[in-house]
């Protein structure tokens, strides 16, 4: 039998299809939700967490939490694979629209929330089985930013952190110093299919 084709303007990731900036709804979204704080795009390090779940399947009943969602492709694929809750998460609501349309069109249910990284508290974090994040650690000050954020997940119980990243120094900043507190363990990633790589940090917390 012959391979399906995929439709134009349309990528498949892990099974997950991402709809690219030539797409009519994604045009015609962009009219009218102009994103801010990068949010204009799907970030490759996304993939590096679903390559990552991919290996490391997570349990139905886990709540999944991605904080900077964006467009939400790594919330989606959690979703769509797994069956698990997911919460996204991002500073920018008009990002919510571009994830919406991808969780439709991957017939997977995602939970939004407006919110910024220093605003989510240890009581938000309480009901949080695994907490993800790509590409969030790009300035100097979001170093710190995410030290306590993280460490308010520790304290909260989340089983497990996994950050993806391409390298930029804030984030590897920050993994040495959760390898130091948390013995965390950071991971090279390359994708060449995809052609995406970076690096994943990872905290498992028993």
């Amino acid at each position: 039998m012959p391979k399906k084709k995929t439709p134009a303007n349309v990528e498949t990731r892990f099974g997950t299809k991402i709809l690219t900036a030539r797409h009519p709804d994604i045009r015609k979204l962009k009219k009218h939700h102009p994103t801010s704080i990068h949010g204009n795009k799907p970030w490759k390090s996304s993939f590096l967490l679903m390559d990552y779940f991919k290996k490391h399947p997570v349990e139905k009943s886990w709540h999944v939490m991605e904080i900077g969602c964006g467009w939400g492709p790594a919330s989606i694929f959690m979703n769509k694979t797994f069956s698990c809750p997911v919460t996204a998460i991002d500073a920018d609501r008009d990002v919510f629209p571009y994830l919406a349309l991808h969780a439709d069109i991957n017939k997977a249910m995602v939970t939004t929330r407006k919110g910024r990284f220093e605003n989510i508290r240890k009581k938000d974090l309480a009901e949080i089985d695994v907490l993800i994040a790509a590409d969030v650690c790009f300035w100097d000050e979001l170093t710190e930013v995410h030290r306590k954020l993280i460490k308010r997940a520790v304290d909260a119980g989340v089983r497990k952190i996994v950050y993806a990243d391409p390298g930029r120094p804030p984030f590897l900043e920050l993994a040495d110093i959760c390898s130091d507190k948390y013995c965390a363990e950071l991971i090279d990633v390359e994708l060449k299919r995809y052609k995406a790589d970076g690096y994943l940090l990872v905290i498992e917390n028993a």
